[in-house]
């Protein structure tokens, strides 16, 4: 069996976040005596990823995703626990595990603001001594796949976001890394561009058999590239699996969409209305009662067109929250 590429076992992050209470009384108290309380933003989570996985890492803002990237990729120094990626222990930043991994944030700039993004790429070969013939080839193999050609040559400021991420995500793969830890990578794109950035993503860990570990928040990116997710809010694991169990494990609910000829009428006999356009309607059903209420809706009504659904992911993961705190 082989090594797994990441490896993390009761990894904790504590930061020490500064209080104090309102007024000049108080501020003039904290120069002399600083109050602090204790915050886990990632709190004794353990995890493997295989080679070639790709997994969502999913939660919701302040969960402790980007916190745990940044623990994976070195950039931050762990509180507790271990992390190890391709072998190698991050905080310690060696160069060979440097050349294996990349970090790509979302809402970060990598690049040389003023530069045309051919000449950030040539800098980034001599940072990591790439050979030439490599690093071309490479280069344009990249540049090709994201259909890039016409913006390498612009100053980096003068492209648009979703312009300026692909251009971001060549250059941060141009040393050719193993271990990708996307954080939001399509965040305030246009759905044509998140459809692209997908593609390039799905490419490149076939081409190259590489491991993603990614966060977004768009449902849309871990549907079309993740079988696996973990989902993690306050710094815990709540679950660890494949994308359609999750829905399974926590959702006992079908969605049922119906299209009727002669006009929708009253529904609610058949389940809980959720959405009315028209003569489309969505019900929401008892999974056990699937079945059933679909013979009847077709047995009873004039049905021109009728689809059953799982849940969407953002409903369930929603419920997953939601039971954790009830729990």
């Amino acid at each position: 069996m082989s090594e797994p590429a990441v490896r993390v076992e009761g990894l904790l992050k504590v930061f020490d976040v500064p209080e104090r209470d309102e007024g000049l009384k108080a501020a003039t108290k904290s120069l002399v005596r600083r109050k602090t309380r204790e915050v886990r933003a990632v709190d004794g989570i353990s995890f493997e990823i295989a080679p070639g996985e790709i997994v969502g890492f999913l939660g919701p803002n302040g969960a402790g995703k980007t916190t745990t990237l940044k623990m994976l990729s070195g950039l931050l120094y762990v509180s507790g626990g271990e992390a190890r990626v391709l072998g190698h222990v991050p905080s310690k930043r060696e160069r060979d595990f440097l050349r294996r991994i990349s970090l790509v944030m979302g809402n970060r700039n990598q690049l040389q603001w003023d530069l045309p993004a051919l000449d950030s790429f040539e800098l980034n070969r001599s940072i990591y001594q790439i050979p030439r013939p490599d690093f071309l080839s490479l280069r344009d193999e990249l540049i090709e796949l994201l259909e890039v050609g016409d913006l390498v040559r612009k100053p980096v400021r003068q492209l648009s976001l979703g312009e300026r991420m692909k251009v971001e995500i060549v250059g941060s793969l141009l040393h050719h890394p193993q271990v990708l830890f996307l954080d939001e990578p399509t965040i305030g794109l246009d759905v044509t561009m998140q459809k692209r950035i997908r593609k390039f993503v799905a490419e490149y860990r076939q081409r190259h058999g590489a491991t993603v570990m990614l966060t977004s928040h768009y449902m849309a990116d871990v549907e079309a590239l993740c079988e696996r997710v973990i989902v993690i809010h306050h710094g815990k694991i709540l679950f660890d699996g494949d994308l359609a169990a999750l829905a399974g494990t926590v959702a006992a609910w079908k969605t049922i969409a119906v299209a009727l000829e002669n006009g929708a009428g009253d529904l609610s006999s058949y389940g809980e209305v959720i959405h009315r356009d028209g003569d489309l309607v969505t019900l929401r059903v008892a999974k056990a009662e699937t079945a059933r209420v679909t013979a009847r809706l077709l047995a009873e009504q004039e049905v021109l067109d009728l689809n059953v659904e799982d849940p969407p992911i953002e409903d369930v993961i929603e419920l997953v929250f939601a039971r954790e705190a009830v729990e």
